[in-house]
């Protein structure tokens, strides 16, 4: 009888350990980005990058380039953050940022806008 129980108790403890440790797969999730919209021009400096949240993401990965990713002559900002806006001041030019969602095991593609700040 004791044997069960120490059995029965340490399949509970194990099925329970394993619920704990579960990452939810967010790979084929795709972000909603809220602001700015893609190919905006804006004349403001202070710029609010905001999105959807998505429910089983711990941290989003937001990284902003001037001009862009594929010809870049600087990185403006490369962060990892748990809420889901940021705001930056950017002098004027042409910018392309990126985000993503990111969880213990898996992580989301990059969305990727082109954004303008005009003087």
């Amino acid at each position: 009888m004791k044997k069960n129980i120490v059995t029965l108790l340490l399949l509970f403890f194990l099925f329970s350990c394993e619920q704990l440790i579960e990452v939810e797969d967010i790979s084929n999730e795709t972000l909603v980005v809220l602001a700015p919209s893609d190919n905006i021009s804006i004349d403001s400096d202070f710029i609010n990058f905001s999105w959807v949240g998505l429910e089983f993401a711990e941290t989003y990965h937001l990284q902003i380039a001037k001009p862009n990713f594929d010809v870049t002559q600087q990185i403006v900002e490369d962060t990892l953050i748990a809420s889901t806006n940021f705001i930056k001041n950017l002098p004027s030019g042409n910018y392309q940022w990126r985000i993503k969602a990111k969880n213990f095991g898996y992580e989301t593609p990059y969305i990727t806008q082109n954004l303008t700040i005009e003087d």
